[in-house]
């Protein structure tokens, strides 16, 4: 993909109607590789596709630990996930220190958004 005057922010439209972060977004996804989650009433299995960039080089994690009682796994670039992660470990270690209790996962949940919403929703 080429890069032009619409793809400075996410909330520039092109003429075409297209949302060229959105378009590079989704092709970082497609050159990630596999992840999934699966779920039961007493157990939890998460499991992330270990892909080499080129034979030389070693493959990067793709789960990461966020509290004793959650994690994510990735999909797409890693430098990203990093931030995210970071931010989501800073935010249960700063309920945990305040509050004494594991944050909620459906807070956390809505914290990340709230965060990833914020220049989508404000011009400042």
């Amino acid at each position: 993909m080429n890069r032009n005057q619409y793809d400075t922010d996410v909330t520039v439209w092109s003429p075409q109607g297209r949302l060229f972060q959105v378009e590079y977004a989704m092709e970082a996804v497609n050159q990630g590789s596999a992840a999934v989650g699966l779920t039961s009433g007493d157990i939890t299995v998460v499991a992330g596709l270990q892909r080499a960039a080129n034979e030389l080089s070693s493959y990067q994690r793709k789960v990461f630990e966020i509290d004793t009682h959650m994690g994510i796994v990735i999909s797409g670039l890693t430098a990203d996930a990093r931030t995210l992660s970071k931010y989501m470990r800073t935010e249960c270690l700063n309920h945990k220190f305040t509050y004494g209790s594991p944050i909620n996962v459906g807070r956390l949940v809505c914290d990340v958004a709230d965060r990833h919403q914020r220049c989508t929703q404000s011009y400042v």
